[in-house]
């Protein structure tokens, strides 16, 4: 074999020539003195998009399946070579490299490998950004570190929690300038879409955000360029196939003992069941009852948007031990789905009581635990009876109880006309059970990200115990191999262990700055935690033997992540780009991405 070697360079904007072909490709990245570029990003993506039957208001119609158009990120090693491998596609390479200016190539210009099974070898050299090019590149939590909010920490904090559980802050969408006013609407809207940012907070933040965005604006060089890409990353492969649209939002997932992925579009109502071998989708809407309208029991939060479908609100997902089928919270309606990948069919079980079904897992029993957010609960549905069981959590105080004691009034009034408690900054009587997961002994755990505490059920007594968090905003965990509770603390920016045997927390910073982490989960068989890396486009891997890190950098922008899931078979990692609004990420559409360790590496 020989190669056939071209020299390329190129800027932002540039589409350079590269041919049809049946080939494998290496491509060598230099900067503008010939020297090569380690850790350089290549993502490579095929020309022709797939035909899709997309019918259905722009989404595959019910039981359709379609393939998925799909990207491989890939990343140089120390002597600044990649290689990928053989394709009968056109292809494009888009070539991104921190402090370098991105650099495209594709189309079919030269002429194709002079033999059947040739090698490419392309030369390319990458132009540094200028400084102004360079900290406008930066990921958002660089810049959100630099917001002081007048030195008012607590306030930041408070901010972060309502503010950044649904899209990212500080991005170039964000830091735009706003009126005071503008701002204000935002919140208002914001606080209608569920979060809970104090009434009486909104006008000084709106004024802080509106004169702190100016100043960075004005003096880029005080933001900090983030953490650099590390040699681990040449030893990985990302994948992401596209699904769904710029108005989906693909929340929660699940790896399927089958081999699928299934993926909930939480806007749209629809199970997406990717077959991660063929690239193929099978999209499967989710039934609604006559009667229920858009928006479920909320009512329609999102009346702005040009096209919304979600009577349900597709949110979490557990697979049961016994048969396989899938449960799903529908965070909008009183009820629990169950679908069954064989048959491709939804049971519903309506639930007696209880509002917004939330996180969900399955026990050894085949029990299925989920929380719910607004009352305040913790509810597990036996499938031998197919009975409910509700656990009520302690208010904090008597308003709290009050509140919550009246939510079937609340609830009672159609949702125009719902009377609705002024969000404080205590969050009373909304201290919001999320996060749940099942220990190896079968005990329950579950957080209240508002009310900073932790919930425990004891698998033997069924009894109910509160621990307090010592940290702020407890929003998702997983409990390891040996029954240690992790948990992410969203506003302080850490990864927490809890040590249920010693009632000991130890916390852990996390390696990037002003990261505020939405969810985590362990590799049991690995001792490896994966940390939703949400505002720095990156997903974060916490060794516990070692208690070391590494960074995984996304290959999109503005890449926010909810969930991860691991394959318990190879330890390849899922996650989905779940930005809200998702037109904002780079490219404008919702992936799955799986990281997956080369193979000709020792594994990551």
């Amino acid at each position: 074999m020989f190669n056939t070697k071209f020299l390329l360079a190129g800027g932002i904007g540039v589409l350079l020539a590269l041919p049809s072909l049946s080939a494998a490709v290496e491509l060598k990245v230099t900067n503008e003195t010939g020297e090569p570029l380690p850790q350089v990003m290549v993502t490579r993506t095929v020309v022709e998009k797939v035909k899709a039957d997309l019918s259905d208001d722009g989404y595959a119609p019910d039981g359709v399946t379609n393939p998925a158009d799909t990207t491989l990120t890939r990343f140089t090693d120390a002597g600044g070579s990649v290689q990928f491998d053989d394709t009968d596609a056109a292809v494009n390479y888009r070539v991104r490299a921190q402090g370098y200016v991105d650099l495209h190539v594709g189309g079919s210009a030269l002429p194709p490998p002079a033999e059947p099974g040739q090698e490419i070898a392309l030369e390319l050299s990458m132009e540094a950004m200028t400084q102004q090019q360079l900290i406008a590149s930066y990921p958002s939590n660089v810049w959100l570190s630099q917001l002081s909010f007048g030195g008012d920490e607590n306030l930041k904090k408070t901010f972060a929690l309502n503010c950044a559980f649904c899209h990212q802050q500080a991005s170039p969408f964000m830091r735009n300038e706003r009126t005071t006013e503008q701002w204000v609407s935002v919140f208002d809207r914001m606080n209608s879409y569920g979060a809970q940012l104090p009434d009486e907070q909104h006008e000084k933040i709106a004024e802080l955000l509106q004169k702190e965005y100016r100043e960075l604006r004005e003096n880029p060089e005080v933001v900090p360029a983030p953490r650099p890409w590390e040699t681990h990353l040449s030893n990985i492969e990302m994948k992401e196939w596209v699904i769904g649209d710029g108005f989906s939002q693909m929340h929660d997932f699940i790896i399927h003992p089958n081999g699928f992925v299934y993926v909930g579009d939480n806007l749209f109502d629809r199970l997406y069941e990717i077959n991660p071998d063929t690239g193929d989708y099978t999209v499967y809407k989710v039934p609604h009852k006559e009667g229920q309208t858009v928006g479920g029991i909320l009512g329609n939060r999102f009346v702005t948007f040009p096209k919304m479908y979600n009577y349900l609100g597709v949110h979490s997902f557990a697979i049961s031990p016994k048969d396989g089928h899938i449960f799903i919270t529908p965070s909008m309606q009183q009820e629990l789905l169950e679908f069954d990948p064989v048959a491709k069919k939804f049971i519903t079980h309506e639930m007696p009581a209880g509002y917004y079904p939330h996180t969900i897992r399955t026990d050894a029993n085949d029990k299925v635990w989920f929380t719910l957010a607004v009352s305040s609960q913790i509810a597990m549905f036996d499938r031998t009876t197919e009975k409910f069981k509700l656990y009520d959590l302690p208010a904090r105080g008597i308003k709290e109880w009050m509140t919550l004691q009246l939510l079937p009034v609340i609830f009672w009034f159609e949702p125009e006309n719902r009377p609705r408690p002024s969000p404080d900054s205590e969050s009373n009587g909304l201290p919001m059970p999320y996060g749940i997961d099942v220990a190896p002994n079968g005990d329950v755990w579950a957080t209240r990200l508002y009310a900073n505490d932790i919930a425990h059920i004891d698998a033997q007594t069924d009894e109910l115990t509160m621990i307090d968090f010592p940290f702020k905003g407890p929003r998702r965990l997983r409990v390891d191999a040996q029954g240690m509770v992790w948990i992410v603390a969203f506003q302080d920016s850490l990864l927490v262990k809890y040590d249920p045997n010693t009632n000991l927390f130890s916390s852990y910073e996390l390696p990037v700055v002003n990261e505020i982490p939405y969810s985590l989960n362990v590799d049991k068989a690995r001792g490896v935690v994966w940390v939703n890396g949400n505002q720095s486009d990156t997903l974060l891997s916490f060794d516990i033997a070692t208690e070391t890190w590494k960074v995984y950098p996304m290959p999109r922008q503005r890449f926010f992540t909810r969930d991860i899931e691991i394959s318990e078979e190879d330890g390849a990692v899922y996650t989905t780009n779940s930005h809200f609004p998702t037109w904002q990420s780079e490219g404008g559409v919702p992936t799955l991405l799986r990281i997956t360790p080369l193979a000709n590496s020792a594994g990551e």
